[in-house]
């Protein structure tokens, strides 16, 4: 085998730098009443405030003059959409997805209760901090939280590789 030339083989392609990832700027929606009053929302669905307004229209300010991102997702619940909207417009940004995957926590038995009165009926949730812990009444635990949300990022990246694409969603869900 002395003295032949061999072929040469390349390395596969791979994307030139820059295009390999997706730039995600993950933002937590505007403020609700019930996070002013420190109620559990969990997956219902109560409307941005005033302040939370605000809020929204101050990142989506801060975003515009920032690179133009290829597309907006979103949590579907009201209080991420409304944000998500107005950074898209304030974006210029035409593609404006809206999707469950990115849903706050489900905190089963506990939406809707003040955060104290949660802790004081369910003490051993709050206690205990264990990722793999449901929430009595069809709640969530930490890992399948994770794993929802987690899936859908990946999925969002690998679809904008090279892009900048912002995900507006929740407290538990960032």
């Amino acid at each position: 085998m002395a003295g032949r030339a061999r072929a040469a083989t390349s390395p596969p392609a791979s994307p030139p730098p820059g295009k390999q990832f997706a730039e995600v700027v993950v933002v937590r929606h505007g403020e609700t009443s019930w996070n002013a009053t420190r109620t559990i929302q969990g997956q219902m669905d109560p409307e941005l405030n005033d302040t939370g307004r605000r809020q929204a229209l101050v990142v989506a300010r801060r975003l515009s003059r920032e690179a133009k991102p290829a597309a907006v997702y979103s949590s579907d619940l009201k209080r991420a959409a409304e944000t998500a909207q107005t950074i898209a417009t304030a974006c210029g940004v035409s593609s404006l997805v809206l999707d469950p995957a990115l849903r706050e926590r489900h905190m089963g038995d506990l939406h809707g209760l003040a955060f104290d009165d949660a802790v004081r009926r369910n003490p051993e949730i709050f206690s205990s901090y264990s990722r793999t812990q449901e929430i009595p009444g069809g709640g969530e635990s930490l890992d399948q939280l994770s794993k929802r949300c987690v899936s859908y990022l990946n999925t969002v990246a690998e679809k904008h590789k090279g892009e900048r694409v912002i995900v507006v969603t929740h407290g538990a869900s960032t």
